[in-house]
């Protein structure tokens, strides 16, 4: 197959069929629209909901009947779906949420892409959770971790976030879908409701029978769950690593900003994250041989803030606020950081 002319948020909807997606229900939003939009046609079980709490709780019935489901919306909706992510994490349901990621807050800048819920992604749900989040950088990735996430979900049991900013699901390029790597079909193991009893409950339960006030029954529960997701997000390391000897300043940066960031590979170290948690072990050590570390991204230092506590050190912002990336900008900010003893 020859190369194929897409958008970010048209590969996501490929990406998601060749992991086997079978149910997909969502509420227009931009800039995810386009997603909910093209899933309408394909040959998928399919609902328009009245909301993104009625979308998100209809994909979550429709894993459990045994479906392969996923959302898709903005960072508004996204918060709306909070509850519901959580309730799927504490009963083990897969499921998929893409959040295309505009400037907020609340409506905010509609047309602009963001990279604003990273935080959110990461900490929205209440209580005790360890979310899978991956973040792709362009329309081929956008296809690639698409599958990855729906795989993921399926291995993990438990809910899988994409996060896109909106520059991405909407930038245009080529793609040769048959090129792309993904990991073969990953395959339903949950048995439906109805054909197995099966009970649910947001209560913490040992045997179908609630243990509300004993602290060891929620430890162990939440030790198995932890310990699953990062058994699973084991397999799915994405990220890149283009190291530069000479260069005491080590940037990182993910999504649109790595593609400005980018540029500037002959001057400075790069790595970028192609899940964003659980962070990247294998970044530690990358760090260790940098004095000084940047982040470039569009927010102000939502991963900043987690990757400084990941690595116990000092992490310099770089923030490109309102939708818009300047590599003047960047470049500008970077060299400060450098010359700065």
């Amino acid at each position: 197959m020859m190369a194929r002319l897409l958008s970010g948020n048209q590969a996501i909807v490929e990406g998601a069929l060749a992991a086997g997606l079978d149910f997909f229900s969502g509420y227009p939003i931009t800039p995810a629209s386009e997603i909910l939009e093209l899933m309408v046609r394909k040959p998928i079980s399919f609902l328009q909901a009245e909301d993104e709490l009625a979308a998100i709780n209809v994909c979550l019935g429709a894993s459990l009947a045994g479906r392969k489901a996923m959302t898709a919306t903005s960072g508004p909706g996204f918060s709306l779906m909070q509850e519901t992510i959580g309730f799927a994490f504490k009963i083990g349901a897969p499921l998929v949420i893409v959040d295309c990621q505009r400037v907020g807050p609340s409506t905010g800048m509609p047309t602009l892409g963001s990279q604003g819920d990273v935080q959110q992604a990461k900490h929205g749900v209440h209580g005790d959770y360890l979310g899978l989040v991956f973040h792709p950088n362009s329309v081929a990735e956008c296809y690639q971790y698409a599958g990855a996430a729906l795989n993921a979900a399926e291995e993990a049991l438990a809910p899988v976030i994409l996060l896109v900013d909106g520059v991405t699901a909407h930038l245009t390029e080529t793609a040769d879908l048959k090129k792309i790597p993904r990991k073969l079909l990953v395959k339903r193991r949950l048995v439906p409701l109805g054909e197995k009893r099966r009970h649910f409950t947001g209560l913490t339960s040992v045997d179908n029978r609630p243990e509300t006030s004993d602290a060891a029954v929620y430890r162990k529960w939440y030790r198995e769950r932890k310990q699953a997701i990062i058994k699973v997000a084991e397999k799915y390391a994405f990220y890149d690593y283009y190291p530069r000897k000479k260069s005491e300043l080590l940037v990182i940066a993910y999504g649109i900003t790595s593609r400005v960031v980018m540029a500037l590979r002959d001057k400075y170290p790069v790595f970028r994250p192609g899940r964003l948690f659980p962070i990247i072990p294998q970044l530690k050590k990358i760090a260790s041989r940098y004095p000084k570390i940047a982040v470039v991204e569009m927010n102000d230092g939502q991963y900043r803030s987690e990757l400084a506590g990941f690595l116990k050190r000092e992490v310099v912002l770089v923030s490109q606020l309102g939708g818009q990336v300047s590599l003047k900008e960047i470049e500008n900010e970077l060299e400060k950081i450098s010359q700065k003893s």
